[in-house]
């Protein structure tokens, strides 16, 4: 570490964020490494060091004996005003070489709201903004994650996106990456091979056309490149490459414990739902895989919880038997069960009872709608009984409290809809308050603001204004203020910025780029949100957020995402957005049939299941 870093630390909150040397924390000599690569979160340390596809890609890199991954998150306003004045740069964790000095810089793009933060991170740390602009020898800037399925806002700041999952994808980049290095090729040259991998988006060997109204229409390849690029998938699960050890902080992080995935994707088929359509096929980890996981991790970490995690842990076929295997293992070692994600149904409820014996914190289920007609709408095949029997039963089972997630604005929403979140959660209420005999029960409503994202039937859907999604909160909350409820709203403004970026294109790159000259950072931070600041943007560079979010699109419209696909096409999202406004539902395909979405033909890849207690 650097002397000059070393006396700015007491002058900072959170030195720790710094430091560098956690445990496990992975240090090799440069000298003789073909590839160096810096595994960059445009965010705090404490939100980064919880992802778990980061920590898993700097497991498999750190695995090779010819490379090394490192770390860098975006520091606190506070530090970067004392690097700026020191003048130094923004350094990895373990070596603490500048960013530029990597041959590879990796974004995890999680969430729309961090895309300044990318800009901000290449700012600090001497890495030139744009593809064009960047020289000979400067290190190749990629990036991967959901937000990766439609990178157009960043399209000219990104050298080349990882569509899909990256256990194996990872792997053949860094290959790339080695020769080239060795052979002394061209920036161009490595681009253009980069491009042959399948999976991996090279957006400056694309160019975007409008049509006289300012709409997007298509994206044409140059240089070879293929018309579609088709995600990666990892087809079995359990001879993935998984850490047998985490990185453990010194500081409080988010999902501070050991983590396994029981499954990755969900074919419920919620319509509003992104990460349900990106990764599909469902695909279980055995319960074998799973408990050796987890023993390897609890014995090198020493956490004391273990989660399951994935997008619906409780589909998993085997879980029952997983977390019944689990509670016996590690009864009387002070090892607590979480799971990330609950169905709204009995079964459920009995899961979470079995896994906090010992300790009963709030339940949370996700009704999402009011009326069982919004619910037919978005294919969320939850009744209104299932929900009061998965609550009876909580509370029945010491439970107090319990929140319930919902959202507001979404396609063909009527006030019925709205009344029937009320009514929702003053049953609820009621149920509480008849089984939990003196302990007052409580319910906490948390209510998101709908915002339409690509690769999903209502990615053709407009977002409701500002002004009616605040109209909407306003009648929630006068309707629901009584004791006993508590309601959260989502702030709108953060949701309308998102849906700008969720269906943008490349002329928004001009946008992101002034906003983060104006200050514009940390985005996601109610602190640090300047909605003013990006409006000021907005008008700077003459775009019209509007036209990106409250827009409805045509059927035949292009999209600025129609280049890259998940498996799942085009025609199925159609056809399920039609059966929305029908009020129609879609079964679940692994357990009532094929729904016709292609994503195991386009693959060749199929759901796989370990067959347990086939639950629906």
């Amino acid at each position: 570490m650097d002397e000059r870093l070393l006396q700015i630390l007491p002058e900072v909150s959170k030195p720790a964020r710094y430091t560098n040397n956690e445990l496990h924390a992975v240090h090799k000599d440069w000298e003789p490494l073909a590839v160096r690569m810096v595994l960059a979160f445009p965010d705090l340390y404490e939100i980064g060091m919880g992802n778990l596809g980061l920590k898993i890609i700097y497991h498999i890199i750190n695995e090779r004996v010819d490379a090394v991954a490192e770390r860098v998150y975006l520091p606190w306003i506070d530090m970067q005003d004392k690097l700026r004045a020191a003048k130094l740069p923004l350094t990895s964790l373990e070596s603490g070489q500048a960013l530029s000095k990597f041959d590879v810089v990796g974004f995890t793009l999680q969430y729309e709201m961090s895309y300044s933060n990318l800009i901000k991170m290449l700012d600090l740390g001497g890495i030139a903004r744009k593809t064009m602009d960047r020289r000979e020898g400067d290190p190749l800037v990629i990036a991967g994650g959901p937000c990766g399925f439609n990178p157009e806002p960043l399209a000219d700041f990104l050298d080349c996106v990882v569509i899909g999952e990256g256990e194996e994808i990872i792997h053949e980049v860094l290959d790339v990456v080695k020769k080239c290095k060795l052979q002394q090729c061209a920036r161009h040259d490595l681009l253009a091979q980069l491009a042959l991998i399948p999976g991996i988006y090279v957006p400056s060997f694309y160019e975007a056309t409008y049509d006289k109204k300012g709409h997007f229409t298509s994206l044409e390849p140059m240089n070879n490149a293929p018309r579609v690029i088709t995600k990666r998938v990892v087809a079995d699960l359990d001879t993935a490459e998984y850490p047998e050890k985490f990185v453990v902080p010194y500081l409080d992080v988010v999902h501070d414990r050991v983590m396994v995935e029981v499954l990755r994707g969900c074919t419920r088929g919620c319509r509003f739902c992104q990460a349900g359509m990106l990764y599909r096929p469902v695909r279980e980890r055995s319960v074998e895989t799973l408990k050796k996981q987890i023993a390897s991790l609890v014995k090198h970490t020493g956490y004391g919880e273990v989660s399951l995690s994935s997008l619906s842990t409780g589909d998993h076929t085997c879980v029952g038997n997983l977390v019944s295997e689990l509670v016996a293992d590690y009864e009387g070692q002070g090892i607590g069960l979480s799971l990330s994600s609950l169905r709204v149904d009995s079964f459920s409820v009995k899961l979470a009872e079995e896994i906090q014996k010992f300790r009963k914190t709030g339940l949370t289920f996700a009704p999402e709608a009011g009326t069982q007609r919004l619910r037919n709408v978005i294919n969320k095949n939850v009744r209104e009984e299932d929900l009061y029997q998965a609550v009876t039963g909580a509370f029945k089972a010491g439970w107090h409290q319990v929140k319930l997630y919902f959202m507001i604005g979404l396609p063909t929403e009527t006030t019925d809809d709205l009344d029937g979140i009320v009514t929702l959660a003053q049953n609820v209420l009621k149920i509480g308050k008849e089984n939990r005999g003196a302990k007052r029960p409580s319910v906490a409503v948390s209510v998101a603001s709908f915002v339409p994202k690509s690769h999903t039937p209502f990615q053709w859907e407009g977002q409701d204004s500002q002004e009616q999604l605040l109209e909407k909160q306003a009648y929630l909350r006068k309707k629901l203020a009584r004791p006993g409820i508590t309601l959260q709203c989502h702030d709108v403004k953060t949701s309308f910025l998102e849906g700008v970026f969720a269906r943008g294109d490349r002329r928004l790159a001009e946008v992101l780029a002034r906003a983060v000259d104006l200050g514009c950072q940390f985005d996601g931070w109610s602190e640090c949100f300047r909605y003013d600041l990006w409006m000021q943007a907005f008008a700077e560079c003459q775009v019209n957020p509007d036209v990106y979010v409250t827009r409805k699109r045509t059927s035949e419209e292009s999209f600025p995402w129609d280049h890259i696909t998940s498996g799942v096409t085009r025609v199925f999202l159609a056809k399920e957005r039609n059966t929305a406004l029908a009020q129609e539902r879609t079964e679940d395909c692994r357990f009532h049939g094929c729904s016709g979405c292609a994503v195991c033909t386009t693959l060749s890849v199929e759901n796989r299941l370990q067959r347990g207690e086939q639950h629906e």
